[in-house]
């Protein structure tokens, strides 16, 4: 087991760095947040995998694709909560930090891109209606797998301006 090195910051009662956990961005000298900046951000993903081949699969494995990033989304939270509680951070702090990672992440892993990768995938169906069975099952499943890379950045940014506006105003 590899030990990942603990960002250190210094916060006050009143101001949780819940700009430091919930945003952390490729920058030097900062950690390397795994969840976010590695492959690993692309499980938050297999929801939208799920989305895609929703013309092809049981709604069993759409469901079991749903568990899988949803499972991503608490990971992630009890990881960056433990590590603010192991920093000797209040429990108004952690609980802040918990609740901005689970919103954030539900947000811009399951929520907005899961509907997006629907919404792509029943229009390029409807789209393709006179097609022939095989076309129609097949072809929206490839856009939809296919418009998965080109979503996660813009509804990240967008999670983030959404998140900076309202709860992190309000939190601070």
């Amino acid at each position: 087991m590899v030990e990942a090195q603990t960002q250190t910051t210094t916060t006050t009662a009143s101001t949780p760095p819940i700009d430091q956990v919930a945003s952390i961005q490729k920058v030097p000298n900062k950690e390397l947040d795994i969840y976010r900046d590695t492959f690993i951000r692309y499980m938050g993903y297999s929801n939208e995998i799920g989305e895609a081949f929703r013309p092809l699969v049981p709604k069993s494995l759409v469901a079991a694709s749903y568990g899988m990033a949803i499972g991503y989304v608490c990971t992630d939270t009890f990881d960056k909560s433990l590590r603010q509680q192991m920093s000797g951070s209040s429990h108004r702090e952690v609980a802040t930090v918990a609740a901005d990672v689970f919103t954030w992440q539900m947000m811009a892993s399951v929520i907005i891109p899961g509907l997006v990768i629907n919404r792509i995938t029943w229009a390029s169906k409807s789209l393709l209606t006179k097609a022939p069975v095989s076309v129609l099952k097949t072809l929206p499943t490839l856009i939809g797998l296919a418009s998965i890379p080109l979503i996660v950045h813009p509804i990240d940014s967008l999670v983030d301006r959404v998140m900076d506006a309202t709860f992190r105003k309000v939190v601070r």
